[in-house]
């Protein structure tokens, strides 16, 4: 027992699920966790002349956003996916809505934060680009037998922006997110500034038709040994968990390597209440393998979470042939096909085709006189999210939660978009909330002026 902060967090190890449907898993099914593989790659000759003609190009500082790279170091997934890697851990997350202790609670909001960095492709890989309105859908089949769902779509190109939305309905679970991230070349390395917010809700705490909040943001990626060495793959800087309702927060850095002194993928952080200044407990370890949470107040030493031991449970995806153009699998299928041959060739032909299909949609919508808009979420400016996703989904219960989060894209394999999300995005919608009526009258999702985003009583 953790004494005087609430009871000892148990270590439960995930376990990797199949499938009991035709659906497909996820494009991480293909690169697991890989928790003691090398963070290194080691290119060849001809990679290697190839990125120097084009880093040789230019300055420390220089976006890399608008740099077209070479597909062998291209992970075989869209960013939109790759997102997922978040909520790969339900051993962690779902057990944080049954925690009555607020402090206990906080520090299951921290282990599931930290679980699911060690997922990762091997050596280093950057993942494709998502285009203007690409959409990526899953679903989690968890161990009690509900599911979560997952939906994300590409909300702007320049500067890129990918916003998401979980839900558990089963288990008061909720996240919205949007992800911002920022290249920049270093000179022998590069740096992938992961801005943007996730914000955590937990329905069945805190204020009741609000829930209790948690605002969470990104360790920032680093690449080194771009021109000199092998490329090795790092997370660094200080991330944060908030707790406002609570008082609570953790400060944690991810650091680098000094270069003599050090060591990769280390973490060190605190939990302390705001309020009155005292902290709590100290974190430490590697992201990677152990780590440790310490109880201030008693001295006791505990393990938080085992990457090394731990597996995730991949999401699942509807088969390729029920996706639409647009949706990441389908749409970059060809491309990624490629790269699991490793044939780079033909890799870079269909990205390219992807990409101009992309410039050309603009080109046109720029001469038509049309703005673009997202097509399932909408610009919100609160917790810094930037884009939230544009229905209520503000059930009472767990069964019209899910009803509500299944009405806005088709998840489960076997379903069709309907209602107000078909609207091509290129058209006009309403920036408040709309009815969503199912035809067997089941889902209502109604605009609500008093309500029109997450805080519920607030207006964007």
């Amino acid at each position: 027992m953790f004494g005087g902060h609430g009871p000892h967090i148990p270590h439960v190890t995930g376990r990797r699920r199949g499938s009991t449907t035709s659906s497909r898993k996820s494009e991480d099914s293909d690169h697991p966790d890989t928790t003691g593989e090398d963070d290194t790659t080691v290119v060849d000759e001809g990679e290697k002349s190839m990125l120097l003609s084009i880093i040789s190009q230019l300055k420390p500082g220089a976006d890399l956003s608008r740099i077209t790279l070479p597909t062998f170091i291209l992970e075989p997934r869209s960013m939109l996916e790759r997102i997922t890697n978040f909520m790969q851990h339900p051993e962690t997350l779902l057990p944080m809505t049954t925690i009555d202790d607020p402090v206990e609670r906080f520090v299951s909001v921290v282990k599931f934060y930290l679980s699911g960095w060690h997922l990762k492709p091997p050596g280093v890989k950057k993942p494709l680009n998502p285009i203007l309105g690409e959409q990526f859908d899953c679903y989690w089949e968890l161990p009690d037998k509900h599911k979560a769902y997952y939906i994300a779509e590409q909300t702007s190109h320049h500067p890129p922006k990918s916003s998401y939305f979980y839900m558990a309905p089963y288990h008061h679970v909720r996240i919205d997110g949007t992800l911002k991230p920022r290249s920049r070349f270093l000179g022998n390395s590069a740096a992938s500034m992961m801005e943007g917010v996730s914000l955590l809700t937990l329905l069945n705490k805190g204020t009741p038709g609000v829930g209790e909040k948690y605002i969470l943001n990104q360790p920032n990626i680093y690449v080194r040994g771009i021109l000199f060495g092998a490329m090795k793959y790092e997370l660094g800087d200080h991330v944060y968990v908030k707790c406002p309702e609570n008082h609570l927060v953790a400060d944690i850095e991810f650091q680098v390597k000094g270069f003599f002194t050090g060591t990769y993928n280390a973490i060190q952080g605190t939990i302390k209440n705001e309020l009155t200044g005292d902290i709590l407990y100290e974190i430490s370890g590697k992201w990677n393998e152990e780590m440790y949470i310490k109880d201030r107040l008693t001295g006791r030493t505990e393990l938080l979470f085992d990457a090394t031991n731990a597996k995730p449970t991949l999401p699942l995806v509807r088969p390729i042939s029920e996706q639409s153009d647009k949706e990441s699998q389908r749409l970059w299928e060809p491309t990624i096909t490629a790269l699991l041959k490793r044939d780079q060739d033909t890799a870079t032909d269909e990205k390219v085709k992807v990409e101009e299909k992309q410039r050309s949609d603009t080109r046109k919508r720029e001469a038509d006189g049309i703005e673009w808009v997202p097509q399932l979420f909408r610009p919100t400016s609160d917790f810094g999210l930037d884009f939230i996703i544009n229905a209520n989904v503000d059930g009472k219960d767990p069964e019209t939660l899910e009803r509500q989060m299944l009405a806005i894209a088709p998840i489960l394999p076997g379903s069709h978009p309907h209602g107000k999300f078909s609207i091509p995005p290129h058209q006009n919608h309403p920036s408040a909330p709309t009815s969503i009526a199912h035809e067997d009258n089941l889902i209502e999702l109604e605009p609500d002026t008093s309500k029109a985003d997450i805080k519920g009583a607030s207006s964007t």
